[in-house]
């Protein structure tokens, strides 16, 4: 998108139509190099913050298969306890 100069007729009528011509020229391809710079930075700083994601979204799978694996664990030793229990009470009550 070119910047569009409304420069007033005491400036076109000092310089020029030729400089008043380059003066917007420069100013639209400053424009287009601000752009694309700010094009290039944001897709340098999505591929750094999609790594980021993606690092972190693999260390909370891992603690979360941690924690599951220790609750498991932890129901089976329960479930171990009270079939013992259970066992045992049938054996005394015989």
């Amino acid at each position: 998108m070119q910047v569009t100069a409304n420069l007033s007729k005491a400036f076109h009528d000092r310089f020029r139509e030729q400089i008043v011509n380059e003066v917007v020229g420069w100013f639209n391809k400053m424009d287009a190099t601000f752009r694309t710079d700010v094009r290039e930075l944001n897709e340098l700083n999505y591929v750094r913050f999609e790594a980021k994601l993606k690092q972190r979204l693999a260390e909370l799978r891992a603690e979360l298969m941690t924690a599951i694996a220790a609750l498991r664990t932890d129901m089976e030793h329960r479930v171990a306890d009270q079939s013992s229990e259970a066992a045992m009470q049938v054996v005394v009550g015989s």
